[in-house]
């Protein structure tokens, strides 16, 4: 049997946050079999760690029905992992579809993981029907802000609202979204706000899972936040220099959690700006894959 330990991710309370799988030692595994072990799991991504020639480990991440390019909860649930197991150094490298990405330790239990290159591109499509498949309508948006598509490992639609409360009306309808999302269909739809339910936080955001992804919503998304300090610094503040926001996102899930970003880099250029995500994780529980039904339910926390 297969062991998938389960971390609660950006948070340091058991049952908030993103949930994660984590599979060590995965090189004897086959791509099928890891797409299977990530449907039977039931996690938004669960992540499998394997050996690398080109960085520390190698980290590949699948969704219930697809593999992703990159998963930011869910390599700060395999960091804790690893890092439980054998100690990691103060800092490594994992290699990744996004390409290779540094990691920092830092303290009390806490991971800083570089993102990918960001990217932002013009959204040209049917705003309408993009709101239609949230459950919104064009009295929702915040018309202060551009729509667009960004990324730092997997593309998501920056949707910027312009209340709190709306949050709470969103319905989203994940299958209309590969065809009003015409020039990226593979991407997940991210409304954001700048009120919060929390003084410390910059902004929230909520994120609804690609057609396709085998999930609905994801309750803390670290790429997609990376995505929002990116767009902070190039469209709310802009500014020369370094940017760091605090993202809260999983409140009408009932699993609230906090994500830092960090922007650094000099100019308004963005695609020459790093992103670093900080985040923790907390010890949940295993599974195996092979175990009843039964006991495969009490994984499915938050979906």
């Amino acid at each position: 049997m297969i062991k998938t330990l389960h971390y609660d991710v950006f948070t340091s309370t058991p049952g908030s946050g993103n949930p994660a799988g984590v599979v060590l030692d995965a090189d004897q595994l086959t791509e099928s079999e890891m797409q299977r072990i990530a449907r039977t799991n039931g996690f938004t991504e669960t992540t499998f760690v394997l050996s690398s020639d080109q960085a520390d480990y190698r980290m590949r991440y699948f969704a219930p029905e697809r593999e992703m390019d990159l998963c930011g909860h869910g390599t700060i649930a395999a960091l804790t992992a690893l890092d439980s197991k054998i100690s990691l150094s103060p800092t490594c490298q994992i290699e990744t579809k996004s390409g290779i990405l540094p990691v920092m330790r830092l303290a009390n239990g806490m991971f800083r993981l570089q993102q990918g290159q960001p990217r932002l591109h013009q959204f040209d499509g049917d705003i309408k029907q993009v709101l239609a498949a949230i459950g919104l309508e064009l009295k929702h948006l915040d018309d202060r802000w551009p729509i667009v598509y960004g990324s730092t490992g997997n593309w998501t639609l920056i949707l910027p609202i312009r209340r709190l409360e709306d949050f709470h009306r969103m319905m989203p309808d994940n299958q209309r979204f590969a065809t009003v999302l015409t020039d990226f269909p593979q991407a997940s739809i991210h409304p954001i706000c700048l009120d919060t339910y929390n003084r410390q936080a910059t902004m929230r955001g909520r994120h609804f899972s690609a057609t396709g992804a085998g999930s609905i919503e994801d309750p803390v998304t670290g790429t997609a936040s990376g995505v929002m300090g990116v767009y902070y610094r190039k469209f709310i503040q802009p500014l020369e220099t370094e940017t760091a926001i605090i993202v809260e996102q999983g409140h009408e899930m009932g699993r609230p959690g906090q994500v830092g970003i960090r922007i650094s880099g000099e100019g308004l250029d963005h695609s020459k700006w790093k992103v670093e995500m900080d985040g923790q994780a907390v010890f949940v529980g295993v599974k195996r894959v092979g175990e009843e039904e039964a006991d495969v339910k009490t994984f499915h926390l938050g979906f």
